[in-house]
């Protein structure tokens, strides 16, 4: 068992890219929930790559599924008393309840777990080209 509390949680890459430290909110949670992952839309390679530079740990990942087929597989092979989407919008909220997960805003997410939300200046550096250290 990884933390306290009997949940499965379940972050939508979005939301997690958010965070100024993706790696403490991870840690952090760790603490309290059973489970832990990232779902998304996206190719897996990308979700790999996110977690991967933060050193984030997960549970799950949602691989080449849609996040509504990787979040009821989730709650297939993970038996909690709670699963908690954290998601950025009402698509995600939609989401949510049609696979019967409990949904969390990511800025609600912040303030109930005393996380701190990436600002501005930092999410508009993610937008750009990544620059590669391993080149000359």
């Amino acid at each position: 068992m990884n933390g306290g509390s009997d949940m499965t949680l379940a972050f939508e890459l979005e939301a997690l890219k958010k965070f100024a430290s993706p790696e403490s909110v991870f840690e952090d949670a760790r603490g309290w929930t059973e489970y832990i992952g990232v779902v998304s839309e996206k190719p897996t390679y990308v979700v790999t790559n996110f977690t991967r530079k933060n050193r984030i740990r997960q549970d799950f990942f949602s691989g080449p599924r849609g996040k509504a087929e990787s979040l009821e597989g989730v709650k297939d092979q993970f038996d909690t008393d709670r699963y908690v989407y954290i998601g950025v919008d009402d698509e995600d909220e939609q989401l949510a309840e049609e696979v019967d997960w409990e949904y969390l805003a990511v800025d609600d997410a912040a303030e109930a777990a005393d996380w701190i939300l990436a600002t501005n200046v930092e999410e508009e550096e993610d937008d750009t080209e990544p620059v590669r250290d391993d080149w000359p």
